[in-house]
């Protein structure tokens, strides 16, 4: 199912540039980095009449203030009633024109709740939605089938702050509001081990179509920030992301076993990939066998000094093929692309374009890893090898970089179809081996220094980038506004 295509009233996603931050403590929404987003006008504010804008799939016929249903926006007050209550009554306008939740200004303490289908949830420039952090009030839920546990701990899992499954023409959006997971007394419980189950993201939706995540800053999850699960269509747009870059698990954006996605515009600092393509988990990601495949990652900019800009895998065991990565910057982050894989994993990951990378004081620009030792538990079979192949990068400039790249394949399971093309690598010092490979094979020009003799088969011009379109790029919004009273 599609995106409907609007012409006349439709707007298409424009460029975004993010001023750059470096984070090495705690966050608060008051360093969140100014940003208008792309789809949004600026709101003209007319008292006592507010008039917001905003993008949709469809424009929403019925609006409601979370104040309607007894929200209270003094930052103690719990609202998990009044939020589960305002989508409820909106949800019985899935067809006859959809409904929008208001979140004026204030900060909304509230535990895990659930959206519906042909729905818009509007975070005021103003409005805080706090996750509280009682533990308490944290749904149990099962694990993901193609992980069979939970990622942190065995068995269940916490349920996400914003969560939906089964649904379709979801919008989660606002005029630079703030999603503050709180995520401190998380972190601090993780490190001493004393969860009993893996930890909630803030914003998760299961096997859902039409999603659009935009205009919103996201602060101190407890683990992953967005993670869109067995779901297609799907963009993420003009997104601040923010954590402390020694926070546990705290990924940007994590397509899991997705299809036709756009990650667009966004502003990332965590304690852990920026953005992580995942597929499941070995034997269970295998049975599962949904690949991630058809993403598009343009226009990003990251600081994560302990792990990667992009990363595939390591949970890739449903596959991941055909991501395109161009326009990407990075601060101060260990590598540029990883690949991350074992025995155990199977599929594959192949058909990877990465083009136009800036990075800048880097640990390595390129990193694969075929011996990522993570497993769910002990009955992966380890003659299940993973496939990786036709990884291709061109125009990439580094700065002040450790090791130009760590290439680890398997043995006997060799990671091929490697194509580097016009890429300059300014070590931070001088090495006498600057390429590290292993299990590798592959082709490249116009590289320095040198590549490892593996990656020295000549190759003319620039490595492979696609030029046809996917369909998640032709998708425009309707420009929606409503006046509230």
């Amino acid at each position: 199912m599609e995106f409907q295509r609007h012409r006349g009233f439709s707007i298409t996603i424009k460029l975004t540039t993010w001023l750059l931050l470096i984070a090495t403590v705690s966050i608060t929404p008051s360093h969140a980095v100014p940003r208008r987003g792309p789809y949004d006008e600026k709101p003209r504010y007319r008292n006592p009449i507010t008039e917001i804008k905003y993008a949709s799939p469809s424009c929403r016929a019925h609006v409601s203030s979370l104040t309607e249903f007894g929200g209270v926006g003094d930052g103690t007050t719990l609202n998990t009633d009044a939020f589960r209550s305002a989508v409820e009554h909106l949800s019985q306008y899935s067809s006859t024109g959809g409904g929008m939740l208001y979140v004026p200004a204030g900060k909304w303490l509230t535990g895990p709740f659930n959206l519906t289908s042909c729905f818009t949830l509007f975070l005021d420039k103003d409005a805080t939605i706090l996750a509280t952090q009682d533990v308490n009030q944290w749904p149990l839920i099962d694990p993901l089938p193609s992980y069979g546990r939970g990622r942190d701990k065995p068995g269940g899992r916490y349920s996400s702050l914003i969560g939906g499954a089964n649904i379709t023409d979801v919008v989660i959006t606002g005029d630079n509001g703030t999603i503050d997971g709180q995520g401190a007394s998380w972190w601090q419980k993780f490190h001493k081990n004393q969860l009993k189950y893996t930890r909630g993201y803030l914003i998760e939706l299961l096997y859902s179509d039409r999603i659009l995540i935009s205009n919103l800053t996201l602060v101190n999850s407890p683990a992953w920030n967005i993670h869109p699960v067995y779901s297609s269509n799907i963009v993420v747009s003009s997104k601040t992301i923010l954590a402390p870059v020694h926070s546990p698990n705290t990924d940007g954006i994590n397509p899991d076993s997705c299809s036709q996605v756009r990650i667009e515009d966004c502003y990332v600092v965590s304690g852990d990939d920026c953005v992580a393509i995942k597929s499941g988990w070995d034997q269970y990601g295998i049975s599962y066998g949904m690949p991630s495949q058809h993403i598009v990652i343009r226009r990003l900019t990251c600081i994560s000094p302990t792990s990667a800009v992009i990363a595939l895998g390591s949970e890739m065991s449903g596959g991941i093929q055909d991501v395109r990565a161009e326009d990407i910057t990075a601060i101060n982050s260990e590598s540029g692309v990883r690949i991350k894989t074992a025995p155990g994993r199977g599929a594959y990951v192949k058909d990877i374009y990465v083009r136009g990378m800036n990075l800048n004081t880097m640990k390595w620009a390129f990193w694969m890893t075929g011996n990522y030792k993570s497993h769910p538990d002990d009955k992966y079979d380890p003659n299940a090898m993973p496939e990786v192949t036709s990884i291709s990068y061109s125009n990439v400039v580094a700065t002040q970089v450790t090791t130009a790249a760590r290439l680890e394949g398997i043995p006997n399971d060799a990671f091929t179809g490697i194509c580097i093309s016009n890429v300059t690598v300014g070590m931070a010092k001088s090495k006498k081996y600057a390429w590290t490979c292993t299990d590798v094979e592959g082709v490249s020009s116009d590289v320095s220094p040198q590549p490892c003799e593996p990656l020295q088969g000549k190759h003319e011009g620039s490595c492979p980038f696609p030029t046809e379109s996917l369909p998640i790029d032709t998708v425009e919004f309707q420009q929606c506004s409503y006046t509230l009273p």
